[in-house]
Order: C-alpha cells, then structure tokens, then sequence
C-alpha cells in the first residue's frame, strides 16, 4: 500500500469507514483525503446528476490506536470498488477528483 492509493479505512471509537487517497501513513496514524463511506452515495450523485453537492471530500488524520484496518480499494469479480463506480457513474476519475479543487466542492465549481 502506497501513499496515492485509493483505500477503505476501518476505524474504531467510534466505530467509522472512510473511503478515499491515502496522504500519508506513518506509525503516529494515518492521513486520507475523502468521505465517510456511509455518504459516499451522496458524494457520488451530484457527479452524476450535475445537481447541487451537499457533501464535499475531507482531509481527515486518523490516529493508528483508531486504525483497525486499512484495505486497498479494488474491484473483485462482479464486485464493483468504489473508485471503479465513481469511474462509470460519473466518467471521471476518483483520485483525481478527491484531490482536485473541485473534489472539495461541487462538481464542475471551483471554490
């Protein structure tokens, strides 16, 4: 796993998933910039759509004593990643998204 990567992290205390780029990894904790993934459908629709965005991507530091589990976001068989649905909804690519102006606003605005 490599700083760049599209991942899933686990975390615990509270219990969260977050899905986006690992910035960075280091033994204090983990950087990513992305959403949590129970709104990562809501992120995804205005890309889709090209309606008004509600959610906007995140730079986030996760501690590793909440790290439970960092996994690489890959599609396997008919299972579908995440970054490879951003990719068919909305005809672009997620990393570049997530770390683009834009990834932190509305599609298609820069803040």
């Amino acid at each position: 796993m490599e700083v760049g990567s599209l991942v899933l992290v686990s975390c615990a205390v509270p219990r969260e998933k977050f899905w986006g780029v690992l910035i960075g990894l280091t033994p204090v904790g983990a950087t990513i910039r992305g959403v949590p993934l129970d709104a990562f459908e809501d992120w995804l629709r205005p890309y889709a759509t090209g309606g008004p965005t509600m959610i906007g991507a995140v730079t986030i530091f996760l501690p590793a004593h909440r790290l439970e589990r960092i996994e690489l976001d890959e599609s396997s068989g008919p299972v579908e990643g995440l970054a490879d649905r951003f990719r068919r909804v909305a005809q672009r690519d997620a990393r570049e998204e997530l770390l683009s102006e834009r990834g932190a606003g509305a599609p298609g605005q820069e803040m």
